[in-house]
């Protein structure tokens, strides 16, 4: 998460820095500006997810700030910082994330930074998954890679491994991605494929790479390349309707 601290005090703003550098370890400061001139012109420059926002400044009141953006340039949240109870009401109005009564306690700081990565991740999850449902016509999926999304050929998927908040894209290819998403979230996706299933509370499998169904350890599915997949209970007659059995 990348930050933007606009505070016309300089002793604030240090204080603000060092207290996101012990407590907020993996937020970056992109700038420190004094003034909302300044600011308005870091924003616009370094595209940052949160703004840190004093109310009480000199020129402008940092409650001015949505006043120079239009709503489409609006991709970024406030904290609003302040010494004055009164202020917090109209800080919500401005639809603030958060504010941040003067002086800053660490752990309402990590909170307000947490609440503010949630509400990122959230609207990321519906623009990944709005991206995903407009390639579903070309057999493609689009899913995060760092600072990029990268788009996967559906039917190169051999399967899909869960591990907690991550899983694991293994292809047809041999290459595997690693991918900030939870199982579910794939589930959502490929849900509308019939060869997409749920074999397991950790895979999601492509049925058109499976070469056997194993009966043995609590039942397995065997792919392909030759991995082994295991399969609850409860799918077993599930995968069963989907293999055609060739009866002696």
């Amino acid at each position: 998460m990348n930050v933007v601290v606009i505070d016309d005090e300089k002793q604030a703003r240090l204080s603000l820095v060092l207290l996101l550098k012990e407590f907020c370890p993996h937020v970056t400061v992109l700038s420190e500006c004094e003034n909302l001139s300044q600011g308005v012109k870091a924003i616009r420059k370094l595209q940052p997810d949160i703004v840190l926002l004093d109310i009480e400044m000199p020129g402008h009141s940092g409650l001015e700030l949505l006043d120079f953006f239009d709503e489409s340039e609006i991709n970024f949240d406030i904290i609003f910082t302040t010494a004055y109870n009164e202020y917090a009401i109209r800080a919500f109005k401005f639809s603030a994330v958060d504010y941040l009564l003067k002086p800053i306690i660490p752990e309402e700081l990590a909170q307000a930074v947490g609440r503010a990565e949630r509400k990122k991740q959230k609207m990321e999850n519906y623009r990944l998954l709005k991206q995903s449902v407009g390639n579903t016509q070309v057999g493609k999926i689009a899913v995060p890679s760092g600072s990029s999304l990268i788009f996967l050929a559906t039917d190169q998927i051999l399967f899909v491994k869960g591990d907690g908040a991550y899983s694991l894209v293994n292809m047809r290819d041999g290459v595997n991605h690693l991918v900030s998403r939870n199982l579910k979230n794939f589930e959502d996706i490929l849900g509308g494929d019939p060869d997409f299933v749920r074999t397991h509370k950790s895979y999601i499998v492509n049925m058109a790479y499976v070469s056997a169904y194993c009966r043995t350890d609590g039942g397995s599915l065997l792919l392909n390349n030759h991995t082994s997949i295991p399969l609850s209970p409860e799918k077993a007659q599930l995968i069963l309707d989907k293999i055609q059995l060739v009866k002696r």
